[in-house]
């Protein structure tokens, strides 16, 4: 628990604007009128790239999956999830709820006029990617690092004490270091809050309906977020695969970035 929270085909032409924006950020209003924030870099196949919870996208520049995929010639798209970096972070709780995270990242592909990508999630933003999965069908493969079965329960141990946490709850002592994280970086707690309240999960059967090509990434030391095997069995045709290192590590490994590569690329 206090590891998980320290520590996813295009048209022919894009539009002169998206090319215009890779070398910084911009924004793009969402369908709620909440204002995200994201970065494009490169200009081939497009990958987005999802963070976990109270991360930013620029967490993923101190991974070499993100330099690597630039590499290898890929349109790299990373956004703050609303509620965190530089999106808005709305106090309203129901802008957090119905999917509103993966809604975010469907208008952005629409906005950036992208018709078919890749995404990868870690920790969080791999249950993000499993909605997108579910939702959006111009998702062509996805990855889902640090993440195992348990998301899939609603009532999930791990979401109901955060959330209680960050609304005031001080009995929970499994989340200790969680908040003392969340205090020492000044984060809007309300808007975390809410983040876990509505944490979406996924249905056995929702499940069972993904076409898209699935990769779960497992760190051979990650105890967190249940079983990879066991959300593997849930995903037909998905597989799993392991690298180095636990639930705040393994996504920092070249190992991450080298199965990752070869899974988009095959």
């Amino acid at each position: 628990m206090k590891k998980h929270f320290l520590g996813l085909c295009i048209l022919f032409m894009l539009s002169v604007r998206l090319f215009a924006q890779q070398a910084e950020g911009s924004y793009f209003t969402s369908f709620d009128g909440v204002k995200i924030y994201y970065e494009v870099k490169g200009s081939g196949y497009p990958v987005v790239l999802v963070h976990g919870f109270s991360g930013t996208s620029q967490g993923w520049k101190t991974t070499p999956v993100y330099g690597d995929l630039l590499k290898a010639g890929y349109m790299v798209i990373i956004i703050d999830q609303r509620g965190n970096g530089r999106s808005d972070k709305p106090h309203n709780e129901t802008a957090y709820a119905n999917d509103a995270e993966a809604k975010d990242i469907m208008g952005l592909m629409s906005f950036l006029k992208v018709g078919q990508y890749d995404a990868v999630g870690y920790s969080r933003g791999s249950i993000i990617v499993s909605r997108l999965l579910v939702l959006d069908k111009h998702l062509h493969k996805a990855i889902m690092g640090g993440m195992g079965d348990a998301y899939t329960n609603p009532e999930w141990p791990r979401r109901v004490h955060a959330y209680r946490a960050l609304m005031g709850d001080t009995t929970l002592h499994d989340v200790d270091e969680m908040m003392k994280y969340i205090h020492s970086q000044h984060f809007d707690e309300l808007a975390l809050a809410y983040q876990q309240k509505y944490q979406p999960s996924a249905s056995v059967k929702e499940l069972a309906a993904v076409k898209a090509p699935l990769l779960i990434i497992r760190g051979t030391e990650d105890k967190e977020g249940g079983s990879e095997t066991g959300l593997s069995k849930l995903i037909p045709g998905s597989t799993v695969a392991y690298v180095p290192g636990n639930h705040n590590t393994a996504l920092r490994s070249p190992e991450f970035s080298d199965v990752t590569i070869k899974f988009l690329k095959d």
